[in-house]
């Protein structure tokens, strides 16, 4: 990243860069440790993507932030042209895990998922991994998550030929009677949208951190049922949760079925590995249709 300190002049940042190295920043982006002499920075790139891909990535930051209710990292610039995105964000030494910040985490992520929206989805394309997510604002949580998240992961799966006919048919049978278990208005909750292990982190002094968001506003289960799905959250952190706002009876309903568009992603992201797990899910919801 040689032109990295005419970026970092955006930020307003003018004063020479003395150290940059890579570091891990996901399956999907570059990223780099970068000390100017005034501050540190964590800046990631994404080669072959446009200016967008990492503007709803600030924005998404934001949200969360202005929520007041939990830590991000702060957003310095963000930009693109036509070869590559970048952003460049607040640089958070990061921590062990500790049951306190386990415990913070959870109480945190309840009291941002309290701030309640009057519609469900969201005002802009999105990004699930690298996957475009359209966005449209919906009254009804059940046909937003119908109708702009799974059925889109289901026509992806069918482009890409994972679709075999057993699944397919399945699959549309749980779209028709998908009312059987999401809520029409569950409430509205600002979601981080992608909350898998790996997006949160721990800060200095126990302080949990959310990164990479993919938001939207729907049912703040969605959120937890990711939480459950590959792990990377202890009981301290779900504890914590219910403490500060108890899971309803039917979380244990609509769980499989919020994780059945994490798993549709993973299947359209990296193949027939997660094959099996749709099915399950599909063939449990659809047994007694056929």
């Amino acid at each position: 990243m040689s032109y990295l300190g005419d970026i970092l002049k955006s930020t307003g940042d003018t004063t020479p860069i003395i150290k940059q190295k890579p570091v891990s920043g996901g399956d999907i982006n570059e990223a780099f440790y970068v000390r100017t002499t005034a501050q540190e920075y964590f800046a990631k790139r994404n080669k072959g993507a446009s200016s967008r891909f990492f503007q709803t990535e600030a924005r998404g930051l934001e949200l969360l932030r202005q929520t007041g209710a939990i830590d991000v990292p702060r957003v310095y610039h963000h930009g693109g042209n036509d070869e590559e995105a970048w952003l460049v964000l607040e640089y958070i030494p990061a921590g062990t895990p500790s049951p306190l910040s386990e415990s913070r985490l959870g109480e945190r992520l309840s009291r941002m998922h309290a701030r309640e929206n009057s519609a469900y989805g969201f005002d802009q394309p999105t990004f699930i991994g690298e996957i475009l997510q359209e966005n449209h604002m919906y009254p009804s949580w059940l046909e937003y998550y119908r109708s702009e998240r799974l059925l889109p992961q289901i026509k992806l799966a069918g482009e890409k030929g994972k679709l075999p006919p057993d699944r397919e048919k399945r699959a549309h049978q749980l779209l028709e009677h998908l009312d059987t278990w999401i809520p029409e208005d569950p409430g509205s909750s600002l979601l981080h949208g992608d909350l898998w292990g790996g997006n949160w982190m721990t800060g200095p002094e126990d302080t949990p951190y959310l990164i990479d968001p993919s938001v939207l506003y729907g049912d703040r289960l969605m959120d937890l049922a990711f939480t459950e799905l590959f792990g990377g959250y202890s009981r301290d952190f779900y504890e914590a949760y219910a403490a500060y706002t108890p899971l309803p009876d039917y979380y244990q309903d609509v769980k499989p079925l919020y994780q059945l568009f994490y798993l549709f992603v993973h299947l359209n992201m990296f193949g027939e590995a997660f094959g099996s797990q749709v099915d399950r899910i599909l063939t449990h919801y659809t047994k007694t249709k056929g």
